[in-house]
């Protein structure tokens, strides 16, 4: 479901906030929150207004339907929960969760449709058969309710292995903020892990996991920025679950398209995938113009990837931004914060 048909379902629920109690796992103490209603997320705060996480709104599930308070989580093996007997909020979540369903691929009718489109002539033949094809165009089809149910699948299973996501307020604020002013409104969903993942990686929905060394090992925020960068021309260049099904092959194609879904064992396989694989090259003249459009200094990016400057030296030689030109991504304040998320 796209951002526009969420906004148009909560239309009449927008600035809507509502007490809660939040926990991050089933260990875990529950806190009091503030659930706010947002276009396409739901933002979970504390007493004093800072965020603590946010979900995104077409892959909550009700864990208690028809109970109170309800119960909610972000996804099918999330370990977090929050819990409301606020009835609005309630509504207009279980409205969203509707409206998903109803645009959700049903697999009898989809079925019906493919095989109709099979033996509707030899041109419609042809391109099903070809592997290639029905990828590209499973791709096409696959509406942002699924890519954000999957993200949140392979979030959760790569969770299992790299541990806790840093969660620290003030570094979340400030992470943000750093987001905002490299990618600007297209800033994806930004998840600090203490582990598992070598720098950064992506995934469908719209998620981008990073090292929490690319924050605390160096000194300036320019190297964390150009590797949001760098990771954001991957995610342009090549469709998130375009990625998911070269991996995952033919027969989870097919899957996907006729149901609507793929198996556990694919997600698990995706995820240890991306912990293991190297990230793929970027075209330098296209990765230099994405630094030169943001106004980040790909000089730290390129000496982070090599120290000693020589396999990097057209990145450093080619900066778009001189030092002398540069302004700061953050202020030291805030830069600070953000080098505390995972100690907060």
């Amino acid at each position: 479901m796209s951002r526009t048909k969420t906004m148009t379902a909560l239309t009449k629920y927008q600035r809507l906030e509502a007490p809660g109690l939040w926990r991050a796992s089933p260990e875990a103490q529950r806190r009091n929150v503030v659930l706010s209603l947002g276009d396409a997320t739901l933002t979970i705060s504390d007493t004093h207004d800072m965020a603590l996480t946010h979900w995104s709104l077409p892959a909550i599930i009700r864990l208690n339907p028809g109970e109170r308070p309800a119960l909610f989580a972000p996804g099918t093996d999330a370990t977090e929960q929050v819990e409301t007997d606020d009835d609005t909020l309630i509504k207009a979540i279980e409205k969203v969760r509707t409206v998903v369903e109803k645009r959700r691929p049903h697999p009898g009718r989809l079925r019906h449709w493919v095989t109709a489109g099979l033996f509707g002539g030899l041109v419609a033949l042809t391109v099903f058969w070809l592997p290639d094809a029905l990828r590209n165009y499973t791709v096409s089809v696959v509406p942002t309710p699924t890519r954000d149910a999957i993200g949140q699948r392979i979030l959760n299973r790569i969770g299992r292995v790299a541990g806790q996501q840093c969660t620290g307020s003030t570094g979340r604020a400030a992470l943000d903020q750093l987001g905002f002013r490299v990618l600007g409104s297209n800033t994806p969903r930004m998840i600090v892990l203490s582990g598992g993942v070598q720098t950064t990686t992506h995934l469908p929905g719209h998620i981008t996991l990073l090292n929490r060394s690319l924050i605390e090992d160096y000194e300036e925020p320019d190297v964390v920025a150009g590797f949001l960068l760098a990771e954001d021309a991957r995610r342009r260049a090549t469709d998130p679950i375009q990625a998911l099904l070269d991996h995952a092959g033919l027969k989870a194609t097919v899957r996907l398209l006729t149901t609507g879904d793929l198996p556990d064992t694919v997600i698990d396989s995706y995820a240890e995938w991306l912990l293991t694989s190297t990230p793929a090259t970027i075209d330098r003249d296209t990765l230099l113009a994405r630094f030169k459009a943001a106004g980040v200094r790909s000089t730290p990016y390129a000496y982070a990837l090599d120290l000693t400057g020589e396999s990097t030296l057209d990145l450093v030689e080619a900066d778009p931004v001189p030092l002398s030109d540069a302004t700061p991504l953050l202020s030291d304040a805030d830069w600070v914060r953000l080098q505390g998320i995972c100690g907060e």
